[in-house]
């Protein structure tokens, strides 16, 4: 899933490539992918691209008032083409959702992979009439991310700092694989419970959460779209590297299982050597 760094870097590729360009049409080949009806998406159509943001990790293009905002999902992708097909794609046949042309030619497809149809777009006045806009919390690159917020966070928190993390309404952008690397380098266990961090492991904490998102959007910086998947892989220590060596320390690099995820973790590192329960319901290293 794409989270706050490829995000990031996907706007500033779109800021470069469609302000100040007018969208020709828009093609829906996916029903479930469109979540408003009014206004409809035809509304766009002949309005000029004003401004390309990021909220949490949904992307928004504002065009002259009315923004096209939209959420890759799980196994959603943005690609990119200067000279797009004029064809409309076929309705539910094939990964792609929704086709936006620019009057030059160029233009983007959204596509997804897999079963679980995650891909939304809206068409909105305002970014916040999106419910999930609407809902998300603060942002860790923006000035309210002190470290007295964070803390705040925490303070009340029953959950396990992997879950707090992840939690678009507390922290806004942040995914599984940017936690366990926020985690890992924070050397702090997935699965302390997040009320019970001493001052100086929130500092610890807020420091990993900036440092590690700023480097990320940095390496992101630049890329084209089509290469940002590959470049947040290459940045990643721990996530998605069961099996291999811990880069700080050395140990095997460890992973626990769920239903529909996995993170990652090195026991040295984060859990005083102690390997966790692969198993979700288990008592867990606090």
């Amino acid at each position: 899933m794409p989270e706050l760094p490829e995000v990031e870097a996907l706007v500033d590729f779109l800021r470069e490539r469609t302000v100040g360009r007018r969208i020709q049409r828009i093609d829906v080949a996916a029903v479930s992918v469109l979540k408003t009806y009014d206004p409809p998406v035809s509304t766009l159509h002949g309005r000029s691209v004003t401004a390309a943001d990021r909220h949490g990790k949904f992307l928004d293009l504002d065009a002259e008032g009315l923004h096209l905002v939209f959420h890759l999902g799980r196994a959603g992708w943005l690609r990119w083409s200067e000279a797009l097909s004029p064809i409309p794609p076929k309705p539910g046949r094939g990964p792609i959702a929704l086709r936006l042309h620019l009057e030059t030619g160029a233009g983007f497809d959204l596509t997804e992979a897999g079963t679980q149809k995650r891909l939304a777009a809206y068409v909105v006045g305002a970014p916040d009439q999106v419910p999930g806009v609407a809902r998300l919390g603060v942002d860790p690159l923006g000035p309210a991310f002190t470290v007295e917020a964070l803390a705040g966070l925490l303070v009340g928190d029953r959950g396990q700092l992997k879950g707090v993390l992840k939690d678009q309404s507390k922290i806004a952008g942040i995914g599984n694989a940017y936690s366990d690397e926020v985690l890992h380098a924070a050397r702090l266990s997935p699965f302390r419970p997040a009320r019970n961090l001493r001052p100086e492991e929130v500092v610890d904490l807020h420091a990993s959460i900036r440092t590690l998102l700023g480097e990320a959007i940095g390496r992101a910086r630049g890329v084209a779209a089509a290469g940002l998947k590959a470049e947040k892989r290459s940045g990643m220590r721990v996530h998605g590297r069961t099996g291999e060596a811990c880069p700080e320390c050395g140990d095997t690099i460890r992973e626990v299982s769920f239903a529909d995820s996995s993170l990652q973790y090195c026991p040295a590192c984060q859990t005083g050597g102690a390997v966790l329960a692969d198993r979700r319901l288990s008592r867990l290293l606090k």
